[in-house]
């Protein structure tokens, strides 16, 4: 059996989160030993496992494990910003009355994570829209899907496969809301300033949660700290994606539309208390930098060794950053 730190040979990281159909079973051939299928780095550019983002690609569901996105969603529930609720609020109060309720788009909706959080802190009936490539998430969100809002109205959802790409205006006709969490930093500018367009004409405020800042903070810093970073913060901005530039080139984006742009930190804060989400993250990142420049192998074989050693006596901390986005479109003429 493989040594569970052993990092994958160069192309064999792609196992952790390309191949998202599965849980891969044969860890003795491709190094990747207790990695989780979408906690890896991101295998072909522009194609997170759950959203299918470019025409071309094969007709197939990829798969993030669901186990993934259970074991992330408290940490993204406790890194989300709620200093944007308030102004996210008041905008959504100031619309016309809709039937149903308020209708948001979430895009690339997993589990359903996004939903549960935001649906119980949001007053009035909402009608959620999940999207997203995978069916079998679909399914999963759907039947998890909170039933009440924070004021005891009703929320009601409905499932959609589709293409973030092919977003357009009238794709988001009627739209109170649009979000997404972990989705502009595997973007390009141009899907970027596609999706800013599709809100704006849709008059849809934007809360988009959770992309990458390039930023990791150890409690007990190590000389390789800063080279992994930097690899892996390369690594994606593979392809023409946005990787840690995706905050700002949205913003860029929604404020030409006219939109008023807010953003807030949103780190993760990982120690003994989320070991498991933990060990995951680190493998993953590490990863993906050792993809990006191989000569990093031999040193950040032996780092990961001693960062999960450490995980696992519960002496690791660390801060991952990444920022949330409020967008709030100029209203649309009647």
């Amino acid at each position: 059996m493989t040594d569970p730190t052993t990092l994958p040979q160069q192309g064999g990281a792609h196992t952790a989160a390309h191949e998202e159909h599965r849980v891969s079973d044969d860890t003795e051939h491709t190094g990747t030993a207790d990695v989780i299928a979408g906690a890896g780095p991101v295998g072909r550019p522009g194609e997170r496992a759950t959203v299918r983002l470019r025409e071309g690609e094969p007709e197939e569901a990829p798969r993030y494990a669901p186990e993934w996105l259970q074991l992330r969603e408290p940490a993204d529930a406790d890194a989300r910003a709620l200093g944007l609720l308030e102004p996210l609020a008041k905008r959504l109060a100031e619309l016309p009355p809709q039937e149903g309720g308020a209708v948001i788009h979430d895009l690339g909706c997993g589990t359903g994570s996004m939903g549960r959080w935001l649906a119980a802190r949001l007053d009035g009936a909402q009608h959620w829209v999940l999207h997203d490539r995978d069916p079998y998430l679909l399914h999963f969100a759907a039947v998890a899907s909170p039933q009440v809002a924070a004021d005891g109205s009703r929320v009601t959802v409905e499932t959609r496969r589709g293409d973030v790409a092919r977003l357009t205006p009238d794709a988001l006709s009627g739209a109170s809301l649009v979000t997404a969490s972990a989705l502009l930093d595997v973007l390009t500018r141009a899907e970027v300033e596609t999706l800013a367009a599709a809100c704006a004409g849709a008059g849809s405020p934007a809360l988009l949660t959770l992309s990458v800042a390039g930023r990791v903070e150890f409690a007990s810093a190590d000389p390789l700290d800063a080279d992994l970073a930097e690899a892996f913060n390369a690594h994606q901005r593979r392809g023409g994606l946005l990787g840690p530039d995706a905050v700002s080139a949205a913003g860029e984006a929604f404020a030409a539309h006219g939109a008023t742009v807010r953003v807030n930190p949103s780190p993760w804060r990982l120690g003994p208390e989320r070991a498991a989400l933990t060990a995951q993250w680190l493998r993953g990142w590490v990863g993906a930098a050792v993809e990006e420049r191989p000569a990093l192998r031999t040193r950040a074989e032996g780092y990961l060794r001693d960062r999960l050693a450490a995980c696992e006596a519960g002496e690791l901390e660390v801060v991952v950053h990444h920022s949330d986005l409020l967008a709030l479109p100029r209203p649309v003429e009647a």
